[in-house]
């Protein structure tokens, strides 16, 4: 029998489409129901949450059954995102407990209020996903690492809504400066029937509109120089205070069942405290805020702070939607003194803040016209290619590798400082 890379290059080709087309259209469906059932399942916690305020007052216990749930399936040393993209770089597994193990966790940390995301959950999902099927169908190593990223692309999409961005963050997330463009095809295909899919089961995707979009000019391109430099440093602060408060509550409190307990007290008394839910939850609250031209201008700097407190006491769900919170108030606070329109400065920093924490220029810009439909491409250019080069190496995902150099045309390889 003659070798794949043997045959003509058509029937390699017309292989590689039937058999892509396939997996995707199965991953992309079952990661849309998935993905579904996921969005309805936080929705339903959030509508609890926000209708009996005094609920997150029961976040530490709810912290306590997250620790439970992974020491009684031996996952105590999961590494979340980490490990999904380990799996594609470093061929790790993404472990089988996995999947239904972020599912319940997050839920559980959106109920108690916990300021944690969803689609840093979606990208587990998606890894287990992939990983699942392709384990059924019994692909190679190669092929693994595909079918991993498709099922990434297609719960993204379906909670996001957002699928050229979901497939191209998959494949960009993984190594800088690398992009798996064998991927591609059926990450794309993944990520659009995941996210129509998970539409007609109720998910709606996220979408804001910039309620002034001024022409290009000279002054208002400078503003967005300085904006993107700003973002830039505001993601190092983001990451290297996310990683070091989980690292120092690791120290301080080595038992997990203790620091979650400590941390999620430590959360809901703040919470009460101040008398606001403002900066629980994932954040699309302060996004609508600053959309809308309200925010205070402390609101960037509480937002980091809970979400500091969340991810190291150990609550599920990830970190992008609240970067996504941290940048929008930002952006919307620089508006607010520059005289820059808050609206528009608020989407640019939102954006920006992505690029810089998670190193994914092109995805950045995808998100910024999917959920803006686009309007303000000039700016986001400006602000997110500023951000990204000047983010240096830092990362929200540790195993994320480099593979060129941000400012010099030169291969690197390294992981990030994170």
């Amino acid at each position: 029998m003659k070798q794949a890379t043997d045959r003509h290059p058509i029937v390699q080709s017309a292989a590689y489409l039937l058999r892509w087309t396939v997996f995707a259209l199965v991953a992309g469906g079952a990661g849309g129901l998935l993905g579904g059932a996921f969005s309805w399942c936080i929705k339903t916690a959030t509508g609890l949450r926000d209708g009996n305020p005094w609920v997150v007052a029961l976040l530490p216990l709810g912290g306590l059954l997250i620790v439970f749930l992974y020491k009684i399936t031996h996952e105590e040393k999961n590494r979340g995102t980490n490990m999904v993209l380990a799996a594609i770089s470093e061929k790790d597994d993404v472990t089988k407990p996995t999947g239904p193990l972020i599912f319940v966790s997050t839920v559980l940390s959106h109920a108690g209020g916990a300021s944690v995301g969803r689609e840093g959950a979606a990208l587990q999902l998606g890894g287990w996903l992939g990983a699942r099927l392709s384990e059924l169908v019994k692909l190679d190593e190669k092929d693994r690492r595909t079918a991993i990223m498709c099922g990434m692309a297609a719960v993204f999409a379906a909670l996001f809504g957002t699928p050229v961005a979901a497939a191209v963050f998959c494949i960009e997330v993984i190594s800088v400066g690398t992009f798996y463009y064998a991927a591609l095809l059926p990450c794309i295909f993944a990520a659009f029937i995941g996210s129509y899919v998970s539409h007609l089961l109720g998910a709606h995707a996220e979408a804001w509109t910039i309620l002034s979009v001024p022409d290009v000019s000279p002054a208002l391109l400078g503003w967005s120089v300085l904006l993107g430099l700003l973002c830039a440093a505001l993601s190092i602060l983001l990451v290297v205070t996310l990683h070091k408060s989980e690292h120092l509550a690791k120290k301080l409190l080595p038992n997990p069942f203790v620091r979650v307990l400590v941390c999620g007290a430590l959360f809901a008394g703040l919470t009460l405290l101040i008398g606001t839910q403002r900066y629980t939850g994932s954040g699309t609250v302060l996004i609508d805020a600053a959309m809308a031209e309200n925010v205070n201008w402390p609101d960037f700097l509480l937002k980091l702070a809970f979400t500091a407190l969340a991810i190291a006491g150990g609550f599920r769900g990830g970190e992008i939607v609240p970067t996504l919170a941290i940048g929008a108030t930002f952006g919307a606070l620089f508006g607010q003194l520059t005289g820059f329109p808050v609206s528009l400065s608020a989407a640019c920093g939102m954006i920006a803040l992505f690029a810089g924490a998670t190193n994914c220029p092109v995805a950045s810009l995808l998100i910024a016209m999917e959920m803006f439909h686009g309007a303000g491409l000039p700016y986001f250019a400006v602000t997110v290619s500023l951000s990204f080069v000047l983010s240096g190496y830092y990362s929200l995902y540790a195993t994320q590798r480099f593979s060129f150099s941000k400012t010099r045309n030169e291969a690197i390889d390294r992981k990030s400082n994170a």
